[in-house]
């Protein structure tokens, strides 16, 4: 069986940025990891082009990918257009991936671009709402992030039910922060402390500005291949598991795509180097470990008290500053985790450069809210291979 690799990666700056476009964001993004990808590479046969949010902002419902590169290189590559909310990026490569390993395509590109930022603040809370029922929202105010309302009664329930503090969730803000004062792609990279987080504007108790995912813009790119053929430091694509809520499934759309995601590589989130996990807020990165498996239910939050997920620690997470301080441009979010991940299995994350030499790493990416969880979820397990 063919097996898919990424032989190159490239992002963006991820910001809020007056001038930018969705086409001159993912141009530059693709541009990026072709010359990543080194002059050998063959032909893009086809893109996997990854946008959330378009339709609702700028009126640009279908063909987007097919109108932002009509006038570069790519014009005329067959284009397949994939939205799946802020977990459009990862559901592309995962379609990139069956693509590849199928024998359909030998090499093709995968990009998320995003333009969130607009004179108007309150389209893009207009347009994140679509991600949730429609039709469940029709009272919602709306100048008012519901999914920052949802993470938050997840947030204040496991302060009941756990006996967890806010000041549990300014600590992954800290931390994350931390991570990101050596990434110059960054939205935020300015350090915290715990008083900080706790002490800024309050967005939906108990959850402070930091603490929620910004508004932002940005893309990143990737290439892969069936066919290395001799590319520096290619990454195995281990495991793709895509997860959809509802169903008679047990567990968490992310626990359904986790035990997908153990069943084709052999391996859990503890077995892996470096991880990335959906930290759309504070809340949600706690959330994640437990669901991944690598805390106990109730018990996420001690991981970081313990050192275990900060760099220099056992399994460092988030090492670009997560979606709460490298941004959330959400259609490039899952793209973007995996261009960190390649970094550090690539040993070129710089002064963010995990202390081990890492051979594995998985990424969680999550997208929308049905019924109290996440609609959709991705698992991808990566190696680099010796």
């Amino acid at each position: 069986m063919t097996c898919a690799h990424i032989i190159g990666s490239a992002a963006t700056r991820c910001g809020r940025f007056a001038d930018a476009t969705v086409a001159g964001l993912a141009i530059e993004a693709l541009d990026g990891a072709l010359a990543d990808a080194g002059p050998d590479t063959g032909r893009i046969e086809a893109i996997f082009f990854a946008n959330a949010l378009s339709g609702l902002m700028t009126g640009q419902e279908c063909v987007r990918g097919q109108i932002a590169l009509r006038h570069s290189r790519y014009g005329g590559i067959p284009t397949v257009n994939v939205e799946n909310a802020c977990a459009s990026g990862s559901t592309a490569l995962h379609l990139a991936s069956i693509a590849i390993e199928s024998g359909l395509y030998e090499t093709v590109a995968v990009v998320g671009s995003e333009k969130m930022s607009h004179p108007d603040k309150r389209r893009p809370i207009q347009a994140l709402a679509g991600a949730a029922d429609v039709d469940l929202l029709a009272d919602a105010p709306e100048d008012h992030s519901v999914f920052m309302d949802s993470y938050a009664e997840r947030a204040r329930a496991r302060i009941e039910r756990n006996g967890w503090s806010p000041a549990d969730f300014a600590r992954v803000v800290v931390k994350n922060r931390r991570h990101a004062v050596h990434n110059p792609g960054a939205q935020f990279r300015a350090a915290m402390t715990v008083d900080e987080v706790l002490s800024s504007r309050m967005i939906t108790a108990p959850l402070t500005l930091p603490m929620c995912s910004p508004i932002g813009d940005g893309a990143a790119a990737l290439i892969v291949t069936g066919a290395p053929n001799g590319a520096a430091a290619p990454i195995r694509i281990r495991a793709s598991a895509l997860s959809a809520t509802g169903g008679p499934a047990p567990g968490s759309v992310v626990q359904r795509a986790s035990v997908a995601a153990r069943e084709q590589s052999g391996l859990s989130a503890e077995d892996v180097d470096v991880i990335e996990v959906h930290d759309a807020t504070a809340s949600a990165e706690l959330e994640a470990y437990e669901h991944l498996g690598l805390a106990a239910t109730g018990e996420g939050n001690r991981l970081i008290v313990e050192g275990k997920t900060v760099l220099g620690g056992a399994l460092p997470v988030n090492t670009g500053g997560g979606l709460l301080s490298r941004g959330h441009p959400v259609g490039a979010t899952g793209v973007l985790q995996i261009v960190e991940l390649v970094a550090q299995l690539r040993g070129r994350a710089g002064e963010r450069q995990v202390d081990l030499e890492p051979r594995l790493a998985l990424a969680q990416n999550a997208g929308g809210f049905v019924e109290g969880d996440n609609a959709v979820a991705v698992i991808t397990v990566l190696e680099r291979e010796r």
